[in-house]
């Protein structure tokens, strides 16, 4: 397989996963996200504002993010988003050390 092959590939096996995270699994919390698999729909969008940037494209977190919910944030919470248990916010609290570090919050 060629490079550029591979590449739309990739592209295209990513804007799946964004699409069914952002209108097919809407009950799918962040948290839960990043409790068990160590990233979730901020850490996509952190991902995608940071390749943007590296390829000097200005995206800041609030842009990149309505990419990876189909609205702002604030919309996304009051839509979807559900409380969490204490438990759920411990173990989220060390998946995120683990995974995104300190430096990113």
């Amino acid at each position: 397989m060629d490079d550029q092959t591979r590449i739309e590939l990739e592209a295209a096996a990513f804007r799946t996963l964004r699409d069914h995270l952002m209108e097919k699994r809407t009950d799918v919390q962040n948290i839960d996200m990043m409790n068990l698999a160590g990233f979730c729909r901020n850490c996509l969008s952190r991902w995608y504002q940071e390749a943007a940037n590296e390829r000097g494209i200005e995206m800041d977190k609030n842009e990149a993010r309505e990419i990876f919910y189909g609205m702002t944030m604030d919309e996304w919470k009051a839509n979807y988003q559900t409380d969490a248990s204490a438990e759920k916010k411990a173990d989220f609290q060390k998946a995120f050390a683990e995974n995104v570090g300190t430096d990113k919050a």
